[in-house]
């Protein structure tokens, strides 16, 4: 990840944390019932996940008590519009830009000297069946303070009550009480520590939950989608709730997404597109073994694309070239197929969120698409980052720095 990581590429914008932080991290935890950490120093993302803590508890997911059960950390401000690194809905950055856009006064002041625990509760205690997904609806965000600090200020304010009744004033006791109250948690006399629940609709999303489920619910129809293929066998035995249920390799999955006004693919359009670019240099770049010369050389110099383009075997020349091949043959005559042409995995490839679409569902949708058929790196990156990870580390080093620059430069 090294390079990655030169060029700020990889998880660049965590928060570091150290010192009197790293206690309040570990009372949040103590709060929620987590295990505590035994780091003295890590980062943080948005919603207070850590990727060092989570290699030290050996769980990627340790902020959450089963599916059901995610939670959050807030223990600086400045964690307001940072990436969440690893949710595990992806509405999660959502929930956080409205935690901060509502709280982000009252969360400045105390997280000076304190820190919040969230709870996103979609009163939901347990998953049971895969179709338990369908019960999103809303989810109800809560706040904990760690010590328990609402009630530490309302016993600080009695005791200020006790300090002004009669000749209360002279009496040492409720001095030395007042004084050892504002010497562990600071004058809490004049601060608003009060965080009124929040709540957040859903609609389409995706979850982490039943190893990843989509649900397409705003459509036509609603759709559930599943990564797991265990868990989509164990769906598509419901016979109660009136779903189109796909696996996600399924070829019916793309058509249904088209005949439902969710995708679209003008490959006449795309095949204009840096997108298609992409895609092409990609599938050239699978086929490229012990080369002459660098494969980002190749990748982006026309002459050398024709070249090694060239040097590879008939067959798999078509396939790079097969939408553009596919196109000059429509052309002359529309008796051809395109499943005839063009391999599958390529013209999935291809395919957009429909036109239509919001911009909430678009980004949606293109996770769903790149999930399908992995091939434009730039939108792996941008929609599924831990994939995109995992996919690097196995990449020739010069394809590793062709695929930077095409992140970097957006091209």
């Amino acid at each position: 990840m090294q390079k990655l990581k030169q060029a700020n590429l990889y998880r660049s914008e965590l928060i570091p944390i150290s010192g009197k932080l790293v206690e309040r991290y570990n009372k949040c935890l103590k709060t929620l019932g987590f295990k505590e950490t035994t780091l003295t120093s890590f980062f943080i993302d948005g919603i207070g996940w850590s990727p060092e803590v989570a290699e030290e508890m050996n769980n990627m997911h340790y902020l959450n008590h089963g599916d059901a059960n995610p939670h959050g950390i807030i223990i600086s401000p400045l964690q307001k519009g940072k990436p969440v690194y690893l949710p595990f809905h992806s509405f999660d950055k959502d929930m956080m830009q409205h935690v901060f856009r509502t709280h982000g006064q009252k969360i400045n002041d105390i997280t000076r000297d304190s820190a919040i625990c969230i709870d996103f509760d979609q009163d939901i205690d347990v998953f049971y069946e895969p179709l338990d997904v369908l019960k999103y609806d809303k989810v109800n965000i809560t706040f904990r303070l760690i010590d328990h600090l609402e009630e530490k200020q309302k016993e600080q304010l009695r005791l200020v009550d006790r300090f002004r009744l009669g000749n209360n004033f002279i009496d040492e006791d409720i001095h030395q009480l007042l004084l050892n109250s504002a010497t562990t948690y600071g004058d809490l006399r004049g601060r608003d520590l009060s965080l009124g629940p929040l709540q957040y609709t859903t609609g389409s999303f995706y979850t982490r939950a039943f190893d990843g489920v989509y649900l397409l619910r705003d459509f036509i129809k609603p759709i559930v989608v599943f990564e797991s293929k265990e868990f989509y066998k164990e769906a598509i035995k419901d016979t109660i709730h009136d779903v189109l249920i796909y696996h996600i390799s399924q070829p019916e999955l793309v058509a249904k997404l088209k005949d439902h006004i969710i995708i679209e693919c003008d490959l006449e359009h795309i095949v204009k597109t840096p997108n298609y670019d992409r895609i092409k240099k990609y599938e050239l770049a699978q086929f490229l073994k012990d080369t002459e010369h660098p494969i980002a050389a190749i990748l982006n110099d026309k002459v050398l694309f024709k070249s090694y383009l060239n040097k590879i075997d008939i067959n798999a020349r078509k396939q790079v070239m097969s939408v553009e091949l596919y196109l000059e043959k429509l052309e002359r005559s529309n008796a051809y197929k395109i499943e005839d042409i063009v391999d599958q995995d390529l013209y999935f490839a291809l395919h957009q969120p429909h036109s239509s679409l919001s911009s909430e569902h678009r980004d949606l949708i293109h996770k769903l698409l790149i999930n399908i058929a992995p091939m434009d790196v730039l939108f792996l990156y941008w929609y599924d980052k831990e994939q995109f990870y995992k996919n690097y580390d196995t990449w020739d080093d010069s394809f590793k720095d062709w695929v930077i620059e095409r992140i970097r430069n957006n091209i």
